[in-house]
């Protein structure tokens, strides 16, 4: 369709219909109006062709392996994904993508990837841990002297301390005071052997 037998009305219904469910301000109006005039303008006519992209290197000659080449600029480095992101506003995937290249294409030197893997081996990590931590609420299973009573837990009612019981008397610890709050003071109370 020619932009010169557009019709009046049709553009200014698809106004109209677009600024009544959208905030526009007063300078963006005229870009509006000209975009929805070009675009009914083009209706009908096949699209423009993409541009053709030229890599700066082949492909297959990008990936070396101390660097790899950006296909954009031609820039060499260790790995690309940076590189990709700051200058030509590309994430990785979309990199690959506006070239043509496999998901698995490296974004980094093979030699570096080599070198990284070694070190964090060399750290650790990666790897579990040879023995399980034991955690402070299971206690490990462990034969008692003979002659010592094991421990009892002690009753969640506020105190702190497990209560432990020897011959002769048996102590009940009273709960620590909590620093910054005011109140009594509480003492041991030894209480009298039955």
């Amino acid at each position: 369709m020619n932009t010169e037998q557009v019709p009046p009305h049709l553009m200014t219904k698809i106004v109209q219909s677009y600024v009544r469910h959208h905030r526009l301000g007063p300078d963006q109006l005229s870009d509006l109006i000209t975009s929805v005039h070009r675009a009914i303008g083009q209706l009908g006519q096949p699209p423009e062709p993409d541009e053709v992209l030229t890599p700066a290197v082949s492909v297959r000659r990008s990936v070396h392996r101390d660097y790899v080449i950006c296909l954009d600029c031609g820039h060499r480095a260790k790995t690309l994904t940076r590189h990709v992101s700051t200058r030509h506003g590309l994430s990785g995937d979309e990199y690959r993508q506006r070239w043509g290249l496999r998901s698995n294409h490296p974004l980094t030197a093979p030699a570096y990837s080599e070198r990284r893997s070694v070190m964090a081996k060399a750290l650790g990590f990666g790897r579990k841990l040879a023995t399980p931590v034991a955690s402070a609420e299971t206690p490990t299973a462990s034969p008692a002297p003979a002659g010592v009573a094991p421990r009892q837990k002690a009753k969640r009612t506020g105190t702190s301390r497990p209560v432990s019981r020897s011959k002769g008397a048996a102590i009940e610890t009273a709960p620590r005071p909590i620093p910054g709050k005011k109140g009594r003071s509480h003492s041991r109370v030894a209480l009298p052997s039955s």
